[in-house]
């Protein structure tokens, strides 16, 4: 996972505070650590696959709204993603 190019796609598709996007870049490179992805979906977690979920989110969330709805669909399908999901977003 390319956490910058991840950071850049961020915010050219949804926006975003800087403490938002850095969260959320956190908890995907955690994710992608874990290679939860490619073992539940037999998908290596991409900056591509990441932005393409996140866009499927209601279009009135914010990033780390976005985040947590495309996690909890993971949850809900194979379990093992709540420790993923963003709880905190630093104030600037």
């Amino acid at each position: 996972m390319d956490e910058r190019a991840l950071d850049r796609a961020l915010e050219s598709a949804f926006g975003g505070t800087a403490a938002e996007r850095r969260v959320v870049v956190r908890q995907a490179r955690d994710l992608a650590d874990a290679e939860k992805t490619e073992t539940d979906r037999d998908a290596a977690l991409t900056v591509e696959e990441v932005i393409r979920q996140l866009g499927d989110a209601p279009a009135d969330c914010t990033l780390p709204e976005r985040w947590n709805w495309w996690l909890g669909a993971l949850e809900a399908a194979y379990g093992g993603y709540r420790e993923f999901q963003v709880r905190a977003v630093e104030r600037n």
